[in-house]
Parts: C-alpha cells; structure tokens; sequence
C-alpha cells in the first residue's frame, strides 16, 4: 500500500488515481464494504472517466428519489421527504468514503465514485421531480461534470477537508453551482 499524499501537494488533490496508474490500487481490498460501496459496486474501477460513469449512476438515483418525493404527496412535503433521504446519503457518504480512502492507501482515489453519485440527486433538487425530463437530466449531468473537473470556488478548496469530508464536500459545491445554473435556467425558461 502506498503511503497517503500529502495534503499541500496540489497534484495529489486535483489528479484523481485510476488503477491503471496507480499500482498501489491493484492491492485494494476491492469486496471491503467500504471499499464496494464507496466505488459503487466496483464500478469506479472503469479506467477512464470513473467519475463521469459515477454521475451517470447518479441520474437514475435522481429519479428515484424524485418518484418517492411524488410518492408522498409531492409539494414542499414531498420533497422535503427527498431532501431528508439525499442528505442521508450525503452524511453516510462522509464515513464511508474515509474507510475507503484509508484502505485503498491515498486521499482520494479516482474510484470512490459514491461522491458524483450522490451530487447528481442533490445538484436536481431545484427541478421538481415531475420537470425532470431527459432534457433537463443531460443539462444537469453536464453541468455537474464541468464544475466537478473545473473546480471552481470553493470546490478545489473544500476537497482539501479531511478524508471523507473533502471527498464528499467537492461535489457538494459542484451541485450547488449546477443548482444555481438550472434554477437561472428555470427562470429564464430555458429549460
């Protein structure tokens, strides 16, 4: 295993490991819970992209959580009940991913995916769930992605929180500016 990077090392927070390019990642204890669950069921092992196939796997959980938000009456209610479970799984994503990072041996591997998948839904709380058309879905993923690898303020700063915290927090802000976006989109009647 190898030792985890630094935290004033900024290539260590900004470039995200893969385990082709990581050899220390090929020893992971890859069936661990944590270790599962943080990469998705595994599916953060893609070579390319793993955080992109993480938001993709997002989506579907946006929809989910926005037929429970209908399930349960819908209007501030409903979503509040969406609100409570996205905020679940934004607090359990917090140990979960520090377990993982600590047994894959860095800060924060580029397969701990549980961290898009948990903003996507969170990024689409602006949209009620009855708006959120295929349309409106692509723009959100689209947007989560560019400011998830673009890191705008206070994204870059926010990943440099300790362990789970900045693995999570990071995508936190992506969502919170793709929020801003779509609900300027809204607005505007763009979407």
């Amino acid at each position: 295993m190898n030792a985890p990077a630094a935290s004033g090392d900024p290539s260590a927070t900004a470039a995200r490991d893969t385990p082709s390019s990581h050899p220390g990642l090929l020893q992971t204890p890859w069936f661990a819970p944590a270790v599962f669950l943080a990469t998705a069921g595994g599916l953060g092992r893609v070579p390319f992209a793993p955080g992109t196939f993480g938001a993709l796997l997002g989506l579907p959980l946006a929809v989910v959580t926005g037929a429970i938000a209908e399930r349960c009456g819908g209007g501030l209610a409903g979503r509040g009940v969406e609100a409570a479970i996205i905020a679940a799984i934004c607090g359990v994503g917090i140990p979960i991913c520090s377990r993982a990072a600590r047994l894959m041996g860095r800060k924060d591997p580029g397969a701990i995916v549980l961290d898009e998948v948990a903003s996507m839904p969170l990024a689409l709380l602006v949209v009620p769930p009855e708006a959120r058309s295929p349309m409106v879905l692509a723009v959100a993923f689209v947007l989560l992605r560019i400011f998830d690898i673009g890191k705008p303020f206070p994204c870059r700063q926010l990943e440099k929180l300790p362990a789970g915290l900045g693995i999570m927090a990071d995508d936190w802000a992506a969502a919170a500016w793709t929020i801003a976006c779509l609900a300027i989109a809204r607005w505007q009647l763009w979407l």
